[in-house]
């Protein structure tokens, strides 16, 4: 089993997500293990991991948490960011030769199909949880996204 750094960070942000305080990962030759608030560099609550062959010693704890800009506020009252739910890639429509979810001006009920996020060779259907009009789209097709990006801004109505 082989793990690329973005697949860790993506395991990160998922576990982020949940009460789990350490997960250890085991194989014949690689040993993961993350622990929530284990190194004194990291945040509170922050994961941190540890990669390392079985055979060598285990190094300090590595935080892979990114920071991240600050997003721009909102710019109406009545304008909701829909913001990712987890690491991943973003698509705007299901396939390459597909027409996108939505397009800006479009009215959106909820439940509808947005987007897709991709995450660990899964696609994630992300589905809208406000009726309204899309008013902005702030990433671009077959881009990378962090967990709490907003992806779009959306005018509420009733």
């Amino acid at each position: 089993m082989e793990f690329d750094l973005n697949q860790v960070r993506e395991l990160l942000a998922i576990l982020n997500q949940t009460d789990v305080e350490e997960l250890c990962l085991k194989s014949s030759d690689f040993e993961l293990t993350i622990r929530k608030g284990s190194s004194s560099s990291a945040a509170v609550g922050a994961p941190s991991a540890t990669v390392a062959p079985v055979s060598a010693a285990v190094a300090e704890p590595v935080n892979l948490v990114s920071a991240s800009a600050a997003p721009p506020s909102v710019v109406d009252k009545n304008w909701v960011e829909v913001t990712s739910p987890m690491v991943g890639t973003f698509y705007r429509a299901s396939g390459p030769e597909e027409p996108p979810f939505i397009e800006v001006g479009d009215v959106i009920r909820k439940g509808q199909a947005i987007c897709i996020i991709e995450a660990m060779k899964l696609m994630n259907e992300l589905e809208a949880e406000v009726n309204g009009e899309v008013m902005e789209i702030l990433v671009e097709n077959g881009k990378p996204i962090e967990f709490g990006q907003p992806l779009m801004r959306v005018k509420t109505s009733n």
